[in-house]
């Protein structure tokens, strides 16, 4: 069996250990299609509390939010405690448990580009400036992002290991359209393209089961992914959770969830179709609690990560 080129085989190889993502929410972030500038709403997918910035243990700043013409950050002393705080805590579970030696500070939820850049060069400076922090991993939009952070991160990337994270989600302008997604492909296209031209490591998010899409289209979105250049790749099947548009659509029957059999069809053939040098970083994804509303198969992660290495197995791989 040949286990698929994951992104802890990248790290590892790279950095001669284990090397693990550190997952922080800072308040103030949040979507131009959220806050109104190219939509309303967010993501029909996205239930926008579900990404609160509170750990449980660092206080959140109710209704304070950025963009990229804001004028002032008030609040970036606290931003900067925020991160300090998420880091320790979680980095400190991940030497413990899993043994990680060195870290990437992987800046997650909503869009981490979205804010004026004195605000995230601080937090990307600050990041950086942990012990054994390698680099960072940032996941945006590719509306959301300047010229001038793009130049800030590839100056960094020369020295750190620098990823930026595009939510591409289907290369189908009519399919971004019914998610309420606020770009088009031409766009994620447009700020791949000039991400990689500047030297910079692209992770590209994409998902399988978006409204009215056939597997030929998602097949499409992988092809043209792979052909613009990311470096790595994220696999998503789409789940709905409750209080979101999505969860609407499904309740009054106008949306069906893609079948397990349907996703790992899909997933299968991406894969073996991707050229090696690109690595995974996930293959699946789901959420288990009351907030599912389905496919029930979208719960269990170990049964979903068996049942990815039965599809793969008679190919003489696993991931």
């Amino acid at each position: 069996m040949e286990q698929i080129y994951t992104f802890g085989n990248y790290l590892k190889n790279k950095f001669g250990c284990k090397v693990y993502k550190v997952g922080v929410n800072i308040s103030g972030f949040t979507c131009p299609n959220i806050d109104g500038t190219v939509a309303k709403g967010g993501c029909t997918f996205c239930e926008n509390d579900s990404f609160s910035a509170s750990t449980g243990q660092t206080q959140e700043l109710k209704g304070f939010y950025l963009n990229l013409n804001s004028k002032s950050n008030p609040n970036l002393d606290k931003q900067l405690q925020q991160l300090e705080f998420q880091f320790n805590a979680i980095s400190k579970k991940q030497r413990e448990k899993y043994g990680a030696e060195k870290f990437l500070v992987y800046f997650q939820s909503f869009t981490n580009t979205y804010a004026p850049f004195e605000t995230l060069k601080a937090l990307y400076d600050k990041a950086l400036s942990f012990d054994n922090v390698v680099g960072l991993s940032i996941g945006t939009r590719s509306d959301s992002i300047t010229e001038e952070t793009l130049e800030y991160l590839a100056e960094l990337s020369k020295t750190k290991e620098i990823w930026i994270e595009f939510g591409i989600q289907s290369v189908f302008d009519e399919t971004l359209e019914k998610i309420n997604r606020g770009h088009n492909s031409k766009n994620i296209k447009e700020w791949i393209l000039k991400a990689k031209s500047k030297g910079l490591n692209v992770c590209g998010h994409l998902i399988f089961g978006l409204p009215d899409e056939s597997k030929e289209m998602m097949l499409e979105t992988a092809k043209q992914a792979y052909e613009w250049g990311i470096d790595s790749v994220k696999y998503h099947p789409l789940y709905i959770v409750k209080k979101t548009a999505l969860a609407n659509d499904f309740i009054r029957g106008k949306f069906t969830p893609i079948a397990e059999d349907d996703y790992l069809d899909v997933l299968v053939k991406s894969i073996t179709m991707k050229p090696k040098n690109i690595s995974v970083q996930r293959v699946t994804a789901g959420i288990d609690d009351d907030s599912l509303l389905s496919p029930d198969w979208c719960r269990d992660k170990n049964s979903q990560i068996k049942k990815i290495n039965s599809a793969l197995a008679p190919l003489k791989l696993k991931y």
